[in-house]
């Protein structure tokens, strides 16, 4: 009874969805189709922003795909050749005959409007595909057997591909807005820290980049214990203390795991020490501090630990935050546990949809998205001095086609090289090799310091590391040398 009753209700709802008559210009679409046919040159003015399946008119769709195909082929477009194509094809009767074409060409004196007149047909094919979409859900929706998570995604999906596909500006001439960048350099030129996009904190790492730039997908590659997160934390502290909002998607840790990782950051104090509770009190009063200042909002760090997160969830979320709070920098941790939220794919091609999927946020969404990714176990195996390489990236080659920039931090002390080849110790020192950067010079960023203790990377030791390193070489007890913990 009650299964009837909701079937019922499901095809009431859908009839009074369907006795709407959908949006649609069929007066727009004969005078561009009578324009097209006038005029040689006006499918040229469309042709790169009008498609076959915008047309309501089932007859003005056909018409329209001949036309786009005679174009294609360099051959004239007038009434008689497309005339002569449908009928080899056995089309012409179907869209009402020669009388029919001839009748368009009366509809309209000349081309002069026809992007105008085109645009407006795209806005109500739009119209009608979110009401597609948006009954295809309804009708998914009231079935039992239908995972609601898929549903969400599926809906993202297909909303954001409909305003990705709508969003084409064409060729702008190279003067178009010049002077919007010579005001851009100008302001970049007269400030103090010639920040070109969002600083970090690490001096190293924004004297080499100037800032990491919006819109472009930066990867982070290592091997695990390599300090890929560690990385990407200390990226996030070091802009947050310096104003600007961020956000962290981890799907390997919980927000909890995040927020004690980032108080051990800010106070230099071990991380062990923080997750086991064994700090002293002096330490405890410093942690207490952090957290307040957290919980303050003075430094804005938004985290997100949802596991298994796909690039549709993952793009509704930061655009809320870029919206409404002003982030400026994503990172995520890491690339190979998100979900492309696309089905049927195999690993490589899925890995493939997740690196274009973060371009097209960084893009969209005009900030820089730092994505950590682990790279394949082939670099364990090779000789010398063990640094990775592009070709060490994991699953597939998309992931380096789509980075703007990639950068591995690379510790030598982890595999077992503790001197450098002039006999200077390698003991906390790590380099961040430029494997790739679109918009600059590859290369190495040299000396820069790993905090192992509190999992921090920063340009150098706090001086009573180096002064407690010093005594300890110049004693000679190498049993009293601090070991690390590696996270």
């Amino acid at each position: 009874m009650e299964k009837s009753l909701v079937k019922r209700k499901q095809t009431n709802q859908e009839i009074g969805l369907y006795s709407k008559i959908p949006p649609q210009a069929r007066e727009l679409e004969e005078a561009v189709l009578g324009a097209i046919l006038i005029e040689r040159d006006a499918i040229s003015e469309i042709a790169d922003i009008l498609k076959p399946d915008a047309f309501y008119v089932l007859a003005h769709k056909t018409i329209f795909e001949f036309c786009l195909e005679l174009f294609k082929s360099s051959k004239p477009i007038d009434m008689l050749s497309v005339m002569e194509a449908l009928r080899a094809e056995s089309k012409l009767e179907e869209i009402g005959g020669a009388y029919y074409l001839s009748e368009l060409t009366n509809k309209v004196g000349s081309s002069a409007n026809i992007e105008y007149h085109s645009r407006i047909i795209i806005q109500k094919y739009l119209q009608r595909e979110v009401i597609r979409i948006c009954n295809d859900s309804i009708t998914d929706g009231y079935e039992d057997t239908t995972d609601v998570f898929d549903l969400i995604d599926n809906l993202l999906i297909q909303v954001n591909s409909l305003n990705d596909n709508s969003a084409d500006k064409g060729f702008l001439h190279i003067g178009d807005k010049a002077m919007d960048t010579m005001a851009e350099l100008e302001t970049i030129k007269k400030s103090e820290n010639k920040f070109i996009g969002v600083p970090c904190g690490i001096k190293k790492i924004d004297n080499y980049f100037y800032g990491f730039r919006n819109s472009d997908l930066i990867i982070v590659g290592a091997r695990p214990s390599m300090g890929k997160t560690a990385l990407g934390l200390s990226i996030c502290y070091g802009a947050a203390e310096l104003g600007i909002p961020v956000a962290f998607a981890s799907l390997e840790m919980s927000t909890d795991a995040v927020r004690k990782r980032l108080v051990a950051i800010d106070t230099n104090i071990n991380l062990e020490a923080i997750n086991n509770a064994t700090y002293t009190d002096t330490e405890g009063d410093m942690i207490l501090q952090s957290l307040k200042k957290y919980e303050s909002r003075k430094s804005n760090i938004y985290i997100d630990d949802k596991a298994q997160m796909t690039i549709s969830q993952l793009r509704s979320k930061v655009g809320k935050l870029v919206r409404n709070k002003g982030v400026k920098l994503l990172v995520v941790d890491y690339l190979q546990l998100m979900r492309s939220g696309e089905k049927g794919l195999i690993r490589e091609q899925e890995i493939g949809a997740i690196s274009r999927g973060l371009k097209a946020i960084a893009k969209d969404l005009n900030i820089p998205v730092i994505a950590l990714a682990q790279l394949s176990r082939g670099l364990e195996n090779r000789g010398g001095d063990k640094k990775p390489m592009l070709s060490d990236l994991r699953e597939s080659g998309s992931i380096e086609q789509d980075a703007d920039v990639v950068m591995f931090p690379h510790r030598p002390e982890y595999y077992g090289m503790t001197e450098n080849n002039e006999g200077g110790s390698m003991r906390g020192v790590a380099e961040l090799i430029i494997a790739k950067f679109r918009n600059g010079k590859t290369g190495n960023i040299p000396d820069l310091a790993f905090l192992s203790w509190c999992a921090k990377f920063a340009d150098e030791y706090p001086h009573w590391r180096n002064d407690l390193m010093s005594e300890m070489a110049e004693e000679e007890k190498p049993k009293k040398e601090i070991t690390f913990d590696i996270y």
